[in-house]
């Protein structure tokens, strides 16, 4: 289920981000492409107040960022975003603690997850397809014997048909 993020309320959320640093936008988006890399989702972040010459949407890996010019903010265009998607607004999770930004999707039918949660699933260590300390472990001199036993063993010559 892919995700739409109310950036700007999540930043405060996230240990080590503040709305005051210059670059919180772009250490938020490398954040979630992680995640997202990680989880194989797709998201969309808004962030409003956007600098004139700076509006507009980029598309980085799974994410694509959208930076609403001033004047209009992230609330509503989150709003309308969900609008344009209809009846599969419902298969989109909106990420936000702003109860205007959860009314709207709740209004579609899309999921709501509250930015702190977001944040515990943005902070979790990578699922894994292998065990991590079973790759450290280096084998024992019996071990390494008995695989030179095993890969050296010579195989019985097979009789050609010719």
């Amino acid at each position: 289920m892919p995700y739409l993020i109310d950036g700007h309320n999540l930043i405060p959320k996230i240990p080590g981000l503040h709305l005051g640093v210059i670059d919180d936008e772009m250490r938020l988006v490398e954040l979630v492409q992680d995640f997202c890399r990680d989880n194989r989702k797709d998201a969309e972040i808004y962030f409003d107040n956007a600098p004139p010459g700076f509006s507009g949407k980029h598309k980085t890996g799974r994410v694509t960022s959208h930076f609403v010019r001033q004047g209009q903010t992230a609330d509503n265009a989150i709003a309308q975003r969900l609008i344009k998607l209809g009846n599969s607004a419902r298969n989109w999770t909106v990420v936000s603690s702003d109860r205007a930004v959860q009314s709207s999707a709740r209004e579609v039918k899309a999921q709501v997850m509250p930015s702190e949660s977001f944040v515990s699933l943005l902070t979790r260590p990578p699922k894994t397809t292998r065990n991590p300390a079973a790759a450290d472990e280096t084998p024992t001199d019996s071990e390494v014997e008995e695989w030179l036993k095993i890969f050296s063993a010579k195989k019985p010559k097979q009789k050609s048909d010719r």
